[in-house]
């Protein structure tokens, strides 16, 4: 049985149905695309959450599919900010509460501004890290979007 993460909780406290899939963790290779083939789902139906700071907003956090990297500029349109940078690595855990292929909008912890590409509406399900590596939780969009305050926009670009 899969550990029961804040992340899980908090979808159970809100009352949304959710399932959790547990794979193999290769610490050499955390990409959204091992973890999709890892839990039979397409890269581009498993998002990774990353963080990024503006010049004027601050940090946010952005969804985007497996396969696809941030558009740091449409990402700063979103936000308004000038200019976007990803957080560096070592400040993720401090400010996510999450270890790098864990982190999760999920019950984060602080609830940063969040903004999903809007591929995620295409698809009945998804799957996003529960918080830990090695569990993926899947959901549908719109229950995700509940959850996580989420707004859509086209954020991300392929590889």
């Amino acid at each position: 049985m899969a550990a029961r993460t804040n992340a899980v909780r908090l979808l159970e406290r809100l009352g949304i149905p959710y399932e959790l899939r547990e794979y193999e963790v290769d610490p050499d290779d955390l990409s959204a695309e091992t973890v999709a083939a890892k839990v039979g789902l397409p890269a581009e139906q498993v998002f990774k959450t990353l963080v990024a700071r503006g010049d004027r907003e601050g940090v946010c956090l952005a969804v985007i599919p497996g396969g696809s990297e941030l558009d740091l500029k449409a990402l700063a349109r979103e936000t308004g900010d000038r200019r976007m940078e990803m957080a560096p690595l070592r400040e993720v855990q401090a400010l996510t509460g999450y270890i790098r292929g864990g982190v999760t909008v999920l019950a984060a912890k602080k609830d940063y501004p969040v903004y999903a590409d809007e591929t995620l509406e295409l698809f009945d399900v998804i799957a996003v890290s529960a918080g830990v590596r090695g569990l993926q939780v899947l959901l549908s969009p719109a229950d995700y979007i509940r959850a996580t305050g989420a707004r859509l926009a086209a954020i991300a670009r392929p590889k």
